[in-house]
């Protein structure tokens, strides 16, 4: 077990769609060795890039924008500020030119057929996503690094432990769900509360706020966007985006220009369980529509289950009375900390776990922070996540065409409703009785992960991918 210190903002980070693993890892680790370059005074020598992709990163990195992610990263833009609407364009002209500004600054000649080579054949020891990126220099020499992309967005440079937040005296260190139900047992606080004791370890209460908060802007306006653009996924296998004609169904054909409006027309329309459910997975579809069409959201835990977190907790805000700050700050909070756990003692890496480690991942971090917002306790929270995990075992990792669109946008409406319903279980349950605990479905979820063939993590080798017929053009 990895004995990690995790902080919110590194399970929840605001980047660019369509994948956590494939997108934003890669242009990170690009960034990274930009700026190793630079800091080593080599990048106005360095005269050729050539990037290396291996494993899982090589047979779906087209599908996942892993070299559209490269390109932008060598190119100095950054996934949190880069104007999403200009990325296609950038890439475009980096193909048509063949040159490419390292970090904006210094140009050199890239060829995108000769210079971004994809191994499909060939894979590294530490992890399926590998990518190793060459400088050639004007000197004849060569400098070299690998980056290992393993979930989340989290980046490992080869012969590193790990690559995370500063090492801090955290008050409540946590390595599992039983750590931090002794914590919360000895204290009396709350799952969020001792997230946020750990958090001032390493900023201020008014700094972990306005981070939180702003994670939860980007997530509520991926949601709004999301259900207001129509039209067809890019990629090539024709999916047509369904959360604005859902949400123009179900507000009978009204539109509304801003959030706040559109919140209160949503809430006067009820809150039956099909209406309830149809929003649910409107969320949901909204957020991984954005996603899929390499717009800004939020890994929660990972890019691919980026909608499910934001589903439920957009169910709470909508239809439980929950909108206020405290109780954003409380989810996230919570959420985070269930993430956590599992990215310890298991994975939230797809290419390593399927797609157990993303939407089931997600769903018990969701299951987890909607039962401590609506009042339930410590165990209770602990349980809910553990329902929600033991009921997503085994599930695969099968992106038809590489691309994070089948079955994937719709798995994330499903990971959606398992949360609540698990939530609920646990709220009307004694977790005194409960046989499995969650320390007990994080190992059984990673022993799941080592014994799944490799066709079915993410390589689109096996499963739906190699089930359905499609016709994708060539890149």
């Amino acid at each position: 077990m990895n004995k990690e210190q995790i902080s919110i903002f590194d399970i929840f980070k605001i980047g660019v769609g369509p994948s956590s693993s494939h997108t934003l890892g890669p242009w990170r680790a690009a960034q990274k060795f930009i700026q190793k370059l630079d800091g080593e005074g080599l990048l106005a020598s360095t005269e050729r890039i050539k990037i290396l992709l291996y494993g899982s990163l090589a047979k779906t990195g087209r599908g996942h924008g892993t070299d559209i992610a490269i390109l932008l990263g060598l190119s100095g833009d950054d996934p949190v500020t880069c104007d999403v609407s200009l990325i296609q364009i950038k890439v475009n002209t980096i193909k048509e030119r063949e040159v490419i500004a390292l970090g904006g600054t210094h140009s050199i000649e890239f060829n995108y057929i000769d210079d971004l080579l994809f191994l499909f054949n060939e894979s590294l020891p530490y992890h399926p996503n590998a990518v190793t990126f060459q400088a050639l220099l004007n000197d004849g020499r060569a400098r070299s690094e690998t980056y290992y992309s393993i979930g989340g967005g989290f980046v490992v440079q080869e012969e590193e432990e790990r690559d995370g937040s500063k090492e801090v005296d955290l008050p409540f260190p946590v390595q599992n769900a039983k750590e931090l139900l002794v914590w919360c047992m000895r204290t009396g606080l709350k799952v969020s509360e001792i997230v946020m004791e750990n958090e001032h370890a390493w900023r201020s209460e008014e700094e972990t706020d306005k981070g939180v908060l702003n994670l939860y802007y980007t997530i509520r306006d991926c949601i709004y966007r999301g259900c207001h653009t129509g039209g067809v996924l890019p990629g090539g296998l024709n999916v047509e985006r369904r959360a604005a004609k859902l949400n123009k169904k179900l507000l009978n054909g009204r539109t509304y220009s801003d959030y706040n409006s559109w919140m209160e027309a949503i809430r006067a329309g009820g809150a039956s369980f099909q209406y309830t459910l149809d929003w649910v997975s409107c969320f949901a579809l909204a957020v991984n529509e954005e996603n899929a069409s390499f717009g800004r959201v939020v890994t929660a835990p990972t890019n691919g289950a980026a909608g499910v977190i934001p589903a439920v907790m957009q169910y709470y805000l909508t239809f439980c009375d929950g909108y206020r700050e405290d109780k954003i700050l409380q989810f996230i909070a919570t959420a985070s900390e269930i993430g956590s756990i599992f990215k310890k003692g298991s994975t939230i890496s797809a290419a390593m776990g399927g797609c157990q480690a993303e939407i089931g991942v997600s769903s018990a971090m969701a299951a987890a922070a909607l039962t401590e917002c609506l009042g339930g306790s410590q165990r209770q929270v602990l349980m809910a996540a553990e329902i929600a995990m033991e009921h997503h075992l085994g599930l695969t990792c099968d992106p038809i065409g590489g691309l994070v669109q089948v079955p994937c946008i719709e798995r994330n409406t499903m990971g959606a409703i398992k949360a609540i319903t698990a939530s609920q279980l646990a709220l009307q349950s004694n977790p005194d009785k409960a046989k499995v605990s969650l320390d007990a479905v994080v190992h059984t979820m990673w022993e799941t992960a080592l014994d799944m063939n490799a066709k079915y993590k993410e390589t689109s080798d096996g499963g739906l991918a190699t089930n359905i017929p499609l016709s994708l053009p060539e890149c």
